[in-house]
């Protein structure tokens, strides 16, 4: 069967590359144009065959042995997905991965904490492909988003306020909540009493709000939180509680102007 007989048969079925014995440059070059991932039946591609297949198809890095950095790059620039066929990929091209898409994280062996920042700050779910994140890490991915915090197997108590400090629904990811983790819930983000009146007394509760109230360097979000709180509120069956008198009974100077200010607001 002549050349040309041949080059008719790898335009109409690339694969068939696999079964033409020595077959000529320029059929190995038209049989990667048409499908990148013959290359896997080419012996020995030159640079031009290695940067065609894997233009047409990133995957095709697969089935190059020793494939030089440029050509990693150029893979994972078509998809970041292709990382995971990469034998051996330098710190550059494990960078160039991450930085479309942090889920790329989970093709890394043990990751360096700069690694896992990366991936986070640009996916912040792309914490549930790190095996052990440094508490940095989790932190940072929580102040991104608190949702974060159900992909982290043991979260540290800080990660845990630091997640109910930003959003009390964080508590729904929260394991093993005892009556000290619910108090200390309490005095970061008094919105989350809405998820745990039903677990504790009102005097707990109550206590907990005292010895916020009554700091001078109380947060105002706090105060305002509070004061805006339908859970609590003296026509409340959940917990009531005359809200301005209170905090004119406990609180502290800071806390009884924010108190004024919001009151104000709704004259």
């Amino acid at each position: 069967m002549d050349e040309s007989r041949f080059i008719k048969m790898i335009n109409i079925n690339p694969t068939l590359i696999e079964n033409i014995e020595n077959p000529t440059d320029e059929m190995k070059l038209l049989a990667v144009k048409k499908n990148g991932l013959v290359l896997k039946y080419i012996e020995n591609p030159t640079k031009e065959m290695q940067e065609i297949a894997v233009s047409k198809n990133a995957k095709a890095i697969e089935y190059i042995e020793n494939p030089s950095e440029e050509i990693m790059l150029k893979a994972v620039s078509s998809g970041w997905s292709s990382l995971a066929y990469i034998k051996h990929p330098t710190e550059k091209v494990v960078e160039a991965a991450i930085e479309q898409a942090g889920w790329a994280i989970q093709y890394v062996k043990n990751p360096s904490e700069k690694l896992q920042l990366l991936a986070i700050k640009k996916n912040y779910d792309a914490i549930k492909y790190i095996e052990d994140p440094s508490e940095k890490v989790q932190l940072e991915a929580i102040k991104i988003n608190y949702d974060a915090l159900r992909y982290i197997k043991n979260p540290s108590r800080d990660v845990e306020i630091e997640a109910i400090k930003g959003n009390e629904s964080a508590i729904n990811f929260i394991q093993e909540l005892d009556e000290d983790k619910m108090i200390e819930f309490l005095k970061q983000n008094i919105l989350v009493v809405k998820y745990l009146y039903k677990k504790m007394s009102a005097e707990k509760i109550e206590q907990a709000l005292k010895e916020v109230i009554s700091k001078e360097d109380v947060e105002e979000k706090y105060i305002r939180d509070f004061l805006n709180c339908s859970i609590i509120d003296r026509n409340s069956d959940a917990i009531p509680l005359d809200k301005v008198m209170f905090v004119y009974k406990y609180g502290s100077k800071k806390a009884k102007k924010i108190a004024v200010d919001e009151k104000l607001k709704l004259i």
